[in-house]
């Protein structure tokens, strides 16, 4: 009798170990399956784009690019990789090869938002120098291309303002025909384009000459520690104005109704843009 006690009281154990185990083992692969299913699930915003979108470190703050605050423009479906680099042309972004580090990251029904012209105008530095309807065209081919070999969306988006305006008050246009070649090309390669030219002309005419500076990096001197002598910059943004910028692509993310993007923006904007 004791013997049969004692060879149920084994089995009875066994049986709980196997359980424990068999347990583990599921939990353990539920979590995993849990996280690879999220990490599946994300859809990733590439940025390729200069210094108006790059991200900038409490050194630099309040300077911050537009799309270093664009994450939180979406829930948590929607991840930011902001690959922008300041000083960077459509040519010599790819040059330096920084193209070909986005390329092999990106994955299927990713985004890749292209935002190139800053410096693609500047003629006088044959490394990043392009021209409007010809180089530049070919180069923001490569990215459209790249994109599309490795199943992404290209999205082109026209390069944000400078701050400038008229005698009589008018917010003056700083990029000369390279909006419009980037057009050309969205049509030409049926590629969506965010016209933030246009949409940061329309923001800059709202605020007027002097509300606009409390978009950009002007402070006087003693004003913010990290620029002791003042600073008058109308090209790069301060934090507020970054945010103005970003919430604009994503009202047009909205407007064009981006698949896998639109409907994971927050509630709030949806909200706003539905009105």
């Amino acid at each position: 009798m004791k013997e049969i006690r004692k060879k149920g009281m084994l089995l009875f154990a066994a049986l709980i170990f196997v359980s424990l185990g068999w347990g583990t083992r599921t939990a353990l692969a539920n979590s995993s399956s849990g996280t690879e299913g999220s990490h599946e699930n994300n859809v990733s915003i590439y940025i390729a784009g200069d210094s108006t979108a790059s991200y900038y470190g409490e050194d630099r703050a309040p300077r911050t690019g537009w799309a270093q605050v664009l994450d939180p423009m979406f829930d948590k479906k929607i991840v930011v990789q902001n690959h922008a680099s300041s000083g960077r042309s459509s040519k010599s972004f790819i040059d330096e090869g920084k193209l070909d580090n986005i390329l092999a990251e990106i994955k299927k029904k990713d985004y890749l938002f292209i935002q190139f012209g800053h410096n693609d105008s500047k003629s006088s530095d044959p490394a990043r120098y392009t021209e409007p309807f010809t180089t530049y065209k070919s180069y923001l081919k490569q990215y459209i291309d790249g994109a599309r070999e490795k199943g992404a969306i290209p999205v082109l988006l026209t390069s944000v303002e400078r701050r400038g305006f008229t005698e009589d008050g008018q917010a003056k246009r700083s990029h000369g025909e390279y909006p419009e070649a980037m057009k050309q090309l969205g049509s030409e390669e049926q590629v969506p384009v965010i016209d933030m030219s246009e949409r940061s002309i329309d923001l800059y005419n709202q605020l007027g000459p002097e509300g606009s500076k409390d978009l950009f990096m002007w402070f006087a001197e003693g004003e913010h520690p990290n620029y002791p002598e003042g600073v008058s910059d109308n090209t790069h943004f301060q934090e507020n104005g970054a945010k103005q910028i970003a919430e604009l692509v994503a009202e047009e993310v909205y407007r064009l109704k981006l698949p896998l993007l639109h409907s994971h923006l927050s509630k709030e904007l949806k909200m706003k843009f539905s009105y």
